[in-house]
């Protein structure tokens, strides 16, 4: 991907907004492309040389890696039974598939897992079901690489637009600039079922791919459509009566 600079930005910070450590080491497939649809991944990677991104884009992904560069600065010399930033692999249907959990801690032999996010408040008051997909993924990773139970699955998030004077007014609003968010748990084989099926639905997309040139169509949530909605309107009148 080639990254542009179409705002002129000083280079220290282009430079800066332009480093990218992320690997998903010797694996298959990441968990944060095995819940995405296989439409995007397949596209993303057949004209990854063709796209282009402002580095001005990359700013709060920015803040999140350094955001994670000062928690793993404390984790690593003050606290025991935590483990920062460790990328697990695990194998399903011949594939090996590698998540990069940011924070575990050990709780009385079972593993709390958490995620930081930089995000909006919204996403924490509606909820993002990707976040319960990959960490459910995660919770999979860690029961079938390390053999341990998990305990709980947590989103830390740094709320990039919160709002001081909505949480005063607000019960329903963040309370906090930061807050974690308790995400549902499924049962061990809920877990494994779902990352099989999904590592099935790659593998099938990229066989069909490869072989006639066909993509799967992207799912109605993929797609970020809206459930159908009627109203009941009157002549003449602008706003529906139910």
């Amino acid at each position: 991907m080639r990254l542009t600079n179409f705002h002129n930005l000083p280079d220290i910070v282009v430079d800066a907004l332009s480093t990218n450590h992320y690997s998903r080491g010797k694996s298959d497939m990441s968990v944060t492309s095995l819940i995405d649809a296989p439409k995007v991944n397949i596209l993303q990677e057949r004209h990854d040389d063709e796209m282009e991104r402002d580095v001005s884009e990359n700013v709060f992904s920015t803040f999140g890696s350094a955001f994670h560069y000062l928690l793993d600065l404390r984790t690593g010399t003050e606290r025991e039974n935590v483990i920062s930033e460790e990328r697990i692999f695990a194998e399903s249907n011949g594939w090996t598939i590698s998540g990069a959990i940011d924070l575990q801690q050990i709780e009385d032999g079972e593993v709390v897992i958490s995620d930081y996010k930089v995000t909006s408040a919204w996403s924490v008051i509606f909820g993002k079901k990707e976040w319960e997909n990959q960490l459910n993924c995660y919770a999979g990773l860690v029961r079938m690489a390390k053999k341990m139970p998990v305990k709980e699955l947590r989103i830390i998030a740094i709320l990039r637009d919160w709002q001081r004077r909505k949480a005063q007014m607000e019960d329903t609003y963040p309370q906090s600039p930061i807050t974690v968010v308790n995400i549902p748990m499924w049962s061990e084989q809920e877990a494994f079922d779902y990352i099989d099926s999904r590592v099935k639905l790659h593998q099938s997309a990229q066989f069909e791919a490869m072989t006639n040139g066909t993509l799967p169509e992207c799912s109605a949530h993929e797609r970020w459509q809206k459930d159908t909605t009627f109203a009941v309107m009157k002549k003449n009148r602008v706003r529906a009566i139910k």
